[in-house]
């Protein structure tokens, strides 16, 4: 799948995500106490981002569904604020050396997905912001986009400046890029059987593919 060219139909500060050396240059403490569009119309940030006083500013941008994500131990201070005005999804997920990500990212890929999907627009939050949830936005552009656990990593981090996904997660997402690319190359196979098509033509669409994406973060970086 090609990534998206940046929209341009909302406004505010989350209207327009930049160059990277935009970002870069002009990232300060206070931001991450905001959400940053990380591909368009899916945002991160930290819990500040979705707070009881953030409701008019959730709508100016024009998010329809959040992901919250949060420890167990966090439910009575880390959760839905506004249930009544977006479509949430709950993951309970720490930021810790034992727990697994791995068996969070289908749910939070199918929520985003359908939420995209339907021209909504979603905001993925944790506490700060800056470990469980950029995880699983990291999964799931390393799944949308065909990009490998650094490349999806690089672009996260090049436009909410201050995430760091712990060892542990790391460890699990770079197991992960071989899992999820087997599934698609079965996806694949099953759904071209009976068309005979050879290595070499799918080589050179894979090909082709990755050239488009490569133009297309060069797009939204200029937009």
């Amino acid at each position: 799948m090609d990534l998206p060219e940046s929209s341009s139909g909302s406004s505010g500060p989350y209207s327009d995500i930049g160059s990277v050396e935009k970002v870069t240059e002009e990232w300060t403490y206070t931001m991450r106490r905001t959400m940053q569009q990380i591909v368009p119309n899916l945002f991160l940030g930290p819990y500040a981002s979705a707070g009881k006083k953030q409701l008019q500013e959730l709508k100016n941008v024009g998010i329809t569904h959040i992901v919250c994500v949060r420890q167990e131990v966090e439910k009575n201070l880390i959760k839905p604020n506004h249930p009544n005005d977006f479509q949430y999804l709950v993951v309970n997920l720490a930021d810790s050396f034992t727990e697994n990500i791995l068996k969070k990212i289908p749910e939070v890929k199918q929520f985003i997905d359908g939420a995209l999907g339907s021209g909504g627009k979603v905001l993925v939050h944790c506490n700060s912001g800056m470990c469980t949830s950029p995880s699983l936005v990291i999964a799931y552009i390393m799944q949308t986009y065909g990009l490998d656990f650094q490349a999806a990593l690089q672009h996260v981090q090049q436009r909410r400046f201050c995430i760091q996904p712990n060892e542990a997660f790391e460890h699990q997402l770079q197991e992960f890029e071989p899992i999820y690319k087997a599934r698609v190359d079965m996806a694949g196979m099953g759904s071209s059987e009976g068309h005979k098509r050879g290595r070499d033509a799918e080589e050179d669409d894979e090909d082709e593919d990755r050239g488009k994406m490569s133009r297309d973060f060069e797009n939204m970086d200029e937009d």
